[in-house]
């Protein structure tokens, strides 16, 4: 029998288990699960040891720097945030269960209709009263802390955009879905997997601080060139800074004018080669374009002295081979996000040379030349920051570790928190997604022209204001640019604000064609027709601002790709055989090795 004190252990006969006294088998296993989590961290901890007295003998760093990207998560100031957010959330677990045993029974009010949130979608958060109230107590606070943050009086614009960052960064990681207590999905898949999910969730974390990068695919799920990057080509050129691929056509013709396309150094090229289903390259190639691309090299040591110029220089270097190999006056561009800020340099210093005919057009994926209203990465070039990325650089390139972090921080809840919960505490499987393969291959960048970008572009702003950069001795003024350019934006990107894209309309002089795409900064570009996914907009590209642009704007379902390829087509139409130079290393500039090469895959 039981009485209001609850279940006394058995039935009258005292042969009933009690399900809330573990068995011995129980407790021996739980202390197994026990056991084995101490083991994994105490062999971890002892590698990390063992790997920084190998880095003494060797004579190279010493000691590890205080912000070893292998090493961050376990400095001191790190291990107190977890303890304290721990704590607070057991104290809050305990409370909220002392209401919960109050007679009678208390259940917490329906929540308020809102947006879905997807880190809540277990029935648990609104159906059991403790974790219901978990949820409300945590909506109460993390929307109060953000409405405080928005009141504040006597803050200037700048000052209050760091604050709203900072504590919906804070909220977002307070979470109760972060923590395993406090969540129910991970106690109950810890329940069913007797501690299991647990343990592969704690080495799945372990192998992150050892690399010292959030992982969110199986690394060993892709290889460059085997079944990611592998649209058929060769290496025709190479420098220290770039090689240049050129792609085997598929056609029997091909446009006179060949295709060079400027990816951006702080990524790898292949984002634009993903798959055979997804890559814009064999779409391109397919289109009947003679496709080239720059492969740019990851940053060492040796590239301490890497200013802007050699990249402008470099940009100039691959239009100017691509035309003598192949005999032709001038050649189509396309430059992707910093590439694209790059290349817009590049164009204004060969008009201002009287060189602008060597580029018949331009196409901007995703670039800003007007870093005014460019969003939250705007909020990481203060004065601390730019002394914090000294610091990070002292080798003389910044570890692309640091800058793939201050990415993912943008959409901390979906790029960070989401993978803690499903990699760390559910100890889910890594999912085979190429995108996110790509996302984490990251590449390390000249610490000189790193912090010459933040500061000339993202912080004075300079490349809009004619004359006051010069690159390679030439002034730069965009006003001067009359190449045909085709703008492409992303409606939802956080990286490059579609507001911030669309000033390319303003400073440039030439034909200009602008087109908004469904999603962001990567989805928004890599939109295959096959795919049927999204939209894009076109419209009148003479519109006086973007709000004129959008009101009279027509949608059209689908990727924007095939608009592109009419574009470029009206450009200039011309075809010729695909023999010859056409054929990657039959003309003077001999194979040095297949596609994708060496340099997108040195670390």
């Amino acid at each position: 029998m039981s009485d209001a004190g609850g279940n006394t252990g058995g039935d009258d006969n005292g042969t009933t288990p009690n399900p809330f006294i573990p068995s011995p088998d129980d407790m021996q296993h739980w202390a197994s699960v026990m056991a084995r989590a101490q083991q994994m961290m105490l062999d971890h901890a002892m590698g990390q040891a063992g790997a920084d007295r190998q880095t003494d003998k060797d004579g190279s760093a010493g000691a590890a720097s205080p912000f070893d990207p292998a090493t961050w998560l376990a400095n001191p100031a790190a291990q107190m945030w977890a303890e304290q957010s721990a704590r607070m959330w057991e104290q809050g677990v305990q409370f909220w269960s002392s209401l919960a045993t109050l007679q009678p029974p208390f259940a917490p009010a329906a929540p308020a209709e809102a947006p879905k949130d997807r880190r809540f979608a277990d029935p648990d958060w609104t159906q059991n009263p403790v974790f219901a109230l978990i949820r409300q107590t945590y909506g109460l606070l993390s929307d109060q802390m953000l409405a405080t943050t928005r009141q504040l009086s006597g803050l200037d614009p700048e000052a209050r955009a760091k604050l709203e960052f900072a504590a919906k960064a804070t909220a977002e990681a307070l979470s109760p879905t972060n923590l395993a207590i406090t969540n129910p999905e991970v106690i109950k898949r810890a329940v069913e997997t007797r501690g299991e999910s647990l343990l592969k969730g704690l080495k799945h974390m372990l192998a992150d601080l050892a690399r010292g990068q959030l992982s969110h695919v199986d690394a060993d799920a892709f290889e460059v060139g085997v079944n990611i990057a592998t649209t058929p080509g060769k290496v025709i050129h190479e420098t220290e800074l770039y090689q240049l691929i050129h792609y085997a056509p598929t056609t029997a013709e091909v446009f006179t004018v060949p295709l060079v396309i400027f990816p951006p150094w702080i990524n790898r090229f292949y984002i634009l080669d993903l798959n055979p289903q997804k890559s814009f390259v064999r779409w391109a190639v397919e289109q009947g374009l003679s496709v080239f691309m720059v492969s740019w090299k990851s940053a060492d040591a040796s590239m301490k002295d890497v200013v802007w110029d050699d990249y402008v220089a470099a940009q100039v270097d691959a239009i100017d081979t691509v035309r003598d190999l192949l005999g032709v006056p001038h050649v189509h561009t396309i430059g992707y996000c910093v590439a694209g800020t790059t290349l817009a340099a590049t164009l204004a210093m060969l008009a201002a040379r009287g060189e602008a005919d060597k580029v018949r057009s331009v196409t901007f994926f995703t670039a800003q030349v007007d870093f005014e209203v460019a969003g939250d990465l705007k909020l990481f070039v203060d004065d601390s920051y730019l002394a914090l990325l000294q610091q990070l650089s002292a080798p003389g390139f910044l570890d692309g570790r640091y800058m793939a972090a201050t990415f993912n921080s943008l959409r901390g809840r979906d790029l960070i928190w989401n993978y803690v919960v499903n990699n760390y505490l559910l100890g889910n499987d890594y999912p085979p997604f190429d995108l996110l393969y790509w996302n984490g291959d990251t590449t390390n960048l000249p610490a000189k022209w790193h912090r010459q970008y933040l500061v000339d572009l993202y912080r004075d702003n300079r490349l809009v204001l004619p004359g006051s950069l010069s690159v390679c001795g030439t002034p730069v003024d965009l006003r001067k640019i009359e190449t045909p350019a085709y703008i492409q934006a992303g409606r939802e990107d956080h990286i490059a604000p579609l507001a911030s894209v669309w000033r390319l309309m303003d400073h440039l002089s030439g034909p200009r064609t602008f087109v908004l795409a469904g999603s962001g900064h990567i989805a928004g570009v890599v939109n295959p027709p096959a795919a049927h996914k999204y939209q894009y907009w076109t419209g009148d590209n003479d519109a006086k601002s973007l709000a004129e642009f959008e009101a009279g704007a027509t949608e059209t379902k689908g990727s924007w790709w095939p608009h592109w390829i009419g574009w470029i087509s009206a450009q200039d139409g011309k075809k010729t055989a695909a023999k010859g130079a056409r054929i990657p290393g039959k003309g003077k500039k001999k194979a040095i090795e297949d596609a994708p090469g060496r340099y997108v895959k040195q670390r």
